[in-house]
């Protein structure tokens, strides 16, 4: 299915059922093509930051590019620097341009921005590309969690945003597969296996753009824009191939009708309005759970291997192999937990979690702190932790993506995640990197974990006081569109003359 070209915003209100028709579909084959074409975004960063975070001996090889140590964290910062700045720039153009246009317009950026890292010769060439790969992953972050909520019916929400976001471990388990056969010197040169090796997510990529060239526009973005009648064609037809498969869809009621009034893109002073004030404890909630869990994932996921090498003598290539189970227990746990956000509900799964993983991480730190782990029992427990964890994340990313509205849904995405880039991916590698110093003393690590751990906690006391209870509601119950609100001020005003005399209904 494909949306037609750019249609100029109807006149006047319109009145639709489509995000109600949306949120009453059972789970279709059209739902697994969304999932699958759009879900490969976390599995192309998993792969991206296992890969790159392990050919940092091959860069500085004088055999390969012969880069400096400073250098090659200088690349990775750079890499950090693009996310946020995709996020921030793309996100800004989802709301404006749409979801599809702009999910197939990252995904090149990223496929154009990886494939040439791969035929880097000197440092400036490397850093740039990898600035341009990272500057598209960040702009999927955006465009991909708007367009899946937007899609997948809201009893199914919690759960496929979970189970999507997670795949992201799935990617650094492919990463580290990948790692052990490119980086292989009795397979590939210094100078050569590394370069395949970041082959493997534009490849990936490659193999998944026909799916998602034929995925639809999101139709309550079409809706909030105007172009009522592709939003009705593209629930239509979703309707359609699901009766021909023998389903029968229960009515929608006119309660369900919603009355928008279609208007143009928020602008900064709108968005900064609607954010920090109109909504500013859903704000505190998002700062909150992004941050803390940005934190802790990236204070010991690139530091797991010193930890491994310096209090455990783990060395080389062996370091590979933790990773396996280290990735399992973050796959799994949104995958398993993730129906329970569904059913049990936001509020006391996402800050049980988070309350979880960081008690969790204390009791790790404690028994780390008195030489009562080996490297088996401590990566044992990171399982254990992450299990917890990363539902917690994933949830983290779902909440943003629901509490909004939708005219500025992408771009309230992609300012949560820049800030958590920034703090968790700057400051905790540093400061954490910092503790572990040379190896000798395990009470500044016990000191970083404990840090860690109450950021979690804070977190999950911050869902539970403040957080919103979203689970199977439709996203325009959860946070009203600023035209819906646009339509009901001009009908109170008087100004649509008869509010029901010149609308469009829906059927």
């Amino acid at each position: 299915m494909t949306t037609s070209g750019n249609v100029q915003p109807a006149p006047g209100p319109i009145r639709s059922s489509v995000p109600a028709r949306l949120d009453r579909l059972p789970w279709t084959r059209f739902h697994w093509r969304v999932v699958i074409a759009l879900g490969i975004t976390w599995v192309l960063d998993g792969v991206e930051i296992t890969i790159a975070g392990t050919i940092a001996d091959r860069l500085r090889d004088q055999d390969s590019l012969a880069f400096s140590s400073s250098q090659v964290g200088l690349a990775a910062s750079l890499y950090l620097l693009g996310e946020v700045f995709g996020a921030l720039v793309f996100g800004r153009l989802t709301d404006k341009l749409g979801r599809r246009k702009l999910f197939i317009a990252t995904l090149g950026v990223y496929l154009l921005g990886n494939t040439l890292t791969a035929f880097s010769m000197n440092f400036w060439f490397f850093a740039a590309t990898r600035f341009i790969a990272g500057a598209g992953i960040g702009g999927e972050y955006a465009a991909i969690n708007s367009a899946i909520d937007e899609l997948i019916p809201a009893k199914y929400r919690g759960r496929t945003d979970l189970a999507v976001n997670g795949t992201y471990w799935l990617g650094a388990m492919i990463g580290a597969a990948a790692n052990l056969a490119f980086l292989n010197e009795d397979l590939f040169g210094v100078n050569l296996g590394w370069r395949i090796a970041l082959l493997i997510g534009p490849l990936i990529g490659v193999m998944i753009w026909p799916l998602r060239r034929h995925l639809p526009e999101s139709p309550r973005w079409l809706l909030t824009h105007g172009r009522a009648d592709e939003a009705e064609r593209i629930v239509g037809e979703i309707e359609r191939d699901a009766e021909a498969k023998g389903i029968e869809l229960p009515p929608v009621g006119e309660d369900s009708v919603i009355v928008i009034r279609p208007r143009g893109t928020v602008n900064y002073r709108e968005l900064a309005r609607v954010v920090l004030r109109d909504y500013r404890r859903r704000s505190l909630v998002g700062l909150t759970l992004m941050v803390t869990q940005a934190f802790l994932y990236n204070a010991i996921f690139f530091t797991y291997a010193l930890i491994l090498a310096d209090f455990y003598g783990i060395q080389g290539g062996a370091v590979a192999y933790f990773i396996f189970p280290f990735a399992l227990g973050n796959l799994l746990g949104p995958i398993l937990l993730g129906r329970y956000f569904d059913t049990i509900g936001r509020r006391v799964m996402v800050g049980g979690t988070y309350a979880l993983s960081g008690l969790l991480l204390f009791v790790t730190g404690w028994l780390f702190n008195d030489g009562a782990l080996t490297a088996i029992t401590q990566t044992i427990l990171w399982c254990v932790i992450f299990f917890f964890a990363s539902a917690a994340a994933s949830s983290a990313y779902l909440t943003v993506s629901e509490i909004f509205p939708i005219e500025l849904r992408a771009q309230a995405i992609s300012f949560f995640f820049a800030l958590a880039v920034l703090v968790g991916g700057v400051v905790a590698p540093w400061l954490f990197a910092t503790l572990i110093g040379d190896g000798e003393d395990r009470g500044g690590v016990f000191l970083g974990y404990t840090f860690a751990s109450i950021l979690m906690i804070i977190g999950g006391l911050v869902e539970f006081v403040w957080g919103v209870n979203a689970e199977r509601r439709s996203l325009e119950a959860v946070a009203t569109p600023l035209s819906a609100r646009a339509a009901t001020a001009a009908a109170e005003s008087g100004l649509t003359g008869g509010l029901t005399a010149h609308v469009r209904r829906g059927p």
